[in-house]
C-alpha cells in the first residue's frame, strides 16, 4: 500500500528542501538526531524518538528538487532498513512558497496505517517550522515506549535542544548551579562527558568545533549513544579508576550527565528543562546508584529541595544542586 500527502509551505523550494535534508534542520521537527550522507547511494540514520531510529539508503538526490530513499526501522522484523521507498518531492508554489508531496510505497495494510499516523504528524510539524519558525518540543520524543539508559538519554537530549537553540550570546556569560561554571563552561563540560563516555564504549565522538552549541551537543551525544548501542548492557567494561563496573551503571551517566547539566543550563538561561515525571523518576533510580560514592568529589551534599519543588528539581536536589534565584 502507500501513502501520500502534500503539503503546502509559507517558504521557498530551497528553504524546504535544507529542512527535509539538513541534520540540524531535521532535527527541529523530526528527528532527535539526524545522520545524513546527501547522495545517491549515501546513508542516513534517524533517531524519530527515544527507541525507534529509521534507516536506509538515499536512491535518487536530486539539489533542491527530490529525494528518494529506502526506509525502514533498525531492530524490525517485519520493516527492516531500506525495505520500503519514500519519496519527496519539492515544487513551487503561489507567491513564492513551495509545496512538499511525501509519498511512502512498500508498506503492507498494518504498516500504511501506522505511517499515515506518523507522517501527519511529522508534516504538521513541517508546516509548524515553516509558518512560524519553531515547530515546538514533539510530545512524541518525551517519554519513551520503553525506558533503558539509552533511550533516556536519547529523550533528555531532545529535551535539551530547544534550550541550546534558544541561548543567545549573553546567556554564556551567566553563573549557573554547578559552582565556578558559566553556562558555556557546562555546555563545554557536557561535551568532554560525551567524548569520556564513547571512549568507554570503544567509540570516537568528535567534537565539531565549529556550528551552533546545539549541532555540537546533538552530534556528539548522537554519536556517544550510537556507541552504547553496540555495548552488552548486561555486562561489564573496565571502570575509569581500574577494575570492572557494570556496563549499565556506566551507560546510566551517559543519561545523567545530558538531564543534570540540561538542568543546569536551562537554569542559567532561565528556560524550563520538561522532562516528564516518569523518566525523571527512571533517571532518580540511576542517581541512587551513582551519586552516594561520588559525594564530595562529583556531587555535593544533597540539597534541600522547596516544598513545592518539581520531580526534576528534586532529583537535582539529591545531586547537590539549588535552583538559581533569577
Amino acid at each position: 500500500m502507500t501513502y501520500s500527502k502534500t503539503v503546502v509551505l509559507p517558504i521557498s523550494p530551497d528553504e524546504a528542501y535544507a529542512l527535509i535534508t539538513e541534520p540540524e534542520r531535521l532535527r527541529r521537527w523530526q528527528t532527535v538526531s539526524a545522520v545524513v550522507d546527501l547522495r545517491a547511494g549515501g546513508d542516513y540514520r534517524w533517531t524519530i524518538t527515544p527507541g525507534h531510529t529509521a534507516s536506509g539508503t538515499y536512491r535518487v538526490v536530486e539539489p533542491g528538487k527530490r529525494i528518494v530513499f529506502g526506509w525502514g526501522w533498525v531492530g524490525s522484523d517485519s520493516l527492516p532498513p531500506d525495505t520500503s521507498t519514500v519519496t519527496i518531492t519539492v515544487e513551487p508554489g503561489a507567491g513564492g512558497g513551495s509545496q512538499v508531496t511525501l509519498t511512502h510505497e512498500g508498506l503492507d495494510g498494518e504498516q500504511a496505517q501506522a505511517h499515515a499516523t506518523g507522517w501527519d504528524h511529522y508534516l504538521e510539524r513541517l508546516d509548524r517550522i515553516a509558518t512560524s519558525g519553531d515547530a515546538g518540543p514533539d510530545e512524541w520524543a518525551a517519554m519513551p515506549e520503553s525506558l533503558d539508559p539509552l533511550t533516556a538519554a536519547e529523550a533528555s537530549l531532545a529535551a535539551l535542544q530547544p534550550i541550546l537553540r534558544n541561548l543567545t550570546p549573553d546567556d554564556q556569560s551567566k553563573p549557573t548551579p554547578c559552582d565556578d561554571f558559566t553556562c558555556h563552561d557546562v555546555a563545554e563540560h557536557l561535551m568532554t562527558s560525551m567524548e569520556r563516555l564513547g571512549a568507554m564504549a570503544g567509540v570516537t565522538v568528535t567534537n565539531p568545533e565549529s556550528g551552533s552549541l546545539e549541532n555540537r551537543v546533538s552530534v556528539m551525544a548522537a554519536e556517544a549513544i550510537e556507541g552504547w548501542r553496540a555495548v552488552d548492557l548486561s555486562g561489564t567494561i573496565p571502570g575509569p579508576g581500574g577494575g570492572e563496573m557494570p556496563a549499565s551503571m556506566a551507560a546510566g551517566i551517559l543519561s545523567m550527565e545530558i538531564a543534570l547539566h540540561g538542568w543546569d543550563i536551562a537554569q542559567s538561561s532561565g528556560q524550563p528543562l520538561n522532562l516528564p515525571d516518569d523518566l525523571v523518576a527512571y533517571l532518580r533510580g540511576i542517581a541512587e546508584t551513582l551519586v552516594p560514592g561520588g559525594r564530595g568529589s562529583n556531587f555535593a551534599d544533597e540539597a534541600t529541595p522547596a516544598e513545592n519543588a518539581s520531580a526534576l528539581d528534586r532529583l537535582a536536589a539529591y545531586t547537590g544542586r539549588a535552583p538559581l534565584i533569577i
